[in-house]
Parts: C-alpha cells; structure tokens; sequence
C-alpha cells in the first residue's frame, strides 16, 4: 500500500512562524526573514523527511511483520506499508461426532474395538470409504452392520463357469501371484 503525504503546508506554516518573530524586529528584519525562509525551503523538506524517516525505521521495528517505507516522490512523500497477507484460516475442526441414532440405541451404545488388516486391505477399504463419501470407521461399521443383519445373507458365487466374449475378462486373468485368478464374487447383501 503506498500513502502519499503533502509536506508543503509544514514547511509553509514554519515561514509563517520565521516571518511573524521577524515583524518585532522591523521591516527591515522582517524583509531579511522573508528571504531566509526561502533559502531554508529545501533544507526543511529534508529534516521534516529526517525525522520521518526514522519513524518509520522505529515503526518497523516494532511491527511482528512487514515495513513501512518513505520515498520523496516529487514534492511529496510516500509512504509504502508492507503487510504479509493475512495468514490462512485455521482449518475447520472436523464435526463432532454424530450423535447415538435409533440403531446405536438398539444395539446398546458404542464399543471400542482394535482391527489388524493388511496395509493393502486398509488401503482398499479407505479408498471404498473415500468414494461413498464416508469415514473409514463409518464404513467398516456399515459393512459389518450389513454382515450381522438378522436376515444377511453371505453371497459366495463361483463366476469362473461363465465365458467372457472377445476374452474381456472382467476380473483381470492374473492372479495377484501370477497364476489364473479364481473368479469369484463375493459379500453380503
């Protein structure tokens, strides 16, 4: 940000001031100040720019960030104030926890439990979790929910009998070990 500041009416009200203690002494004098203060113009632009200079170097000392600059554009000043950008917003605090629902209330409350998978299994069931736009935990309780139903069934089906025309097999031919994969599918619905 730049501030332009007009020093001239500083600079005006010290002649006046030279000029008005001039008057008691004579027209003379005062003919004498008049001309003095002509001469002092530029050397008053220069110390009133001196002690503004170094407010600014004070300013800045005392600011956690950025600096305030004076520059002498023509006549005037200018001020450039430096600021860092605003610093980002915290990020949001996830939700809290959803409150017990209708089925957490049937099945008792909440349960605390620690699951061992596979890096490879937990990789998979976080990124099924991230498409249907879930957390990990939801998901996993979702899908042993749906497993521990009354009426859940276990769907187990060998796929292998069936062909696939033009070799578009589905399920990618190789096994994770190099032999045929088993085509199967698998869940519960």
């Amino acid at each position: 940000m730049v501030v332009h500041m007009d020093i001239t009416p500083y600079v005006d009200s010290l002649r006046r001031d030279l000029v008005a203690a001039a008057e008691a002494a004579g027209p003379e004098a005062q003919a004498t100040a008049e001309r003095l203060t002509f001469a002092l113009d530029p050397a008053a632009r220069l110390a009133l720019m001196e002690a503004i200079s170094q407010a600014a170097t004070e300013i800045t000392a005392e600011m956690p960030a950025g600096s305030v600059d004076v520059r002498l554009d023509g006549r005037e000043l200018a001020f450039v104030v430096e600021a860092p950008a605003a610093p980002p917003a915290p990020p949001t605090p996830p939700p809290p926890p959803a409150p017990p629902g209708p089925e957490d209330e049937e099945e008792g409350g909440i349960a605390r439990i620690t699951l061992r998978l596979p890096e490879s299994v937990k990789a998979k069931a976080e990124e099924f979790a991230a498409r249907s736009g879930h957390s990990l935990n939801t998901w996993l309780v979702n899908v042993v929910r749906a497993a521990t139903r009354d009426n859940a069934i276990n769907v187990d089906i060998d796929l292998s009998s069936l062909p696939f025309v033009g070799g578009n097999d589905p399920f990618g031919g190789q096994g994770p070990f190099g032999g045929k994969r088993g085509r199967r599918m698998s869940g519960w619905v």
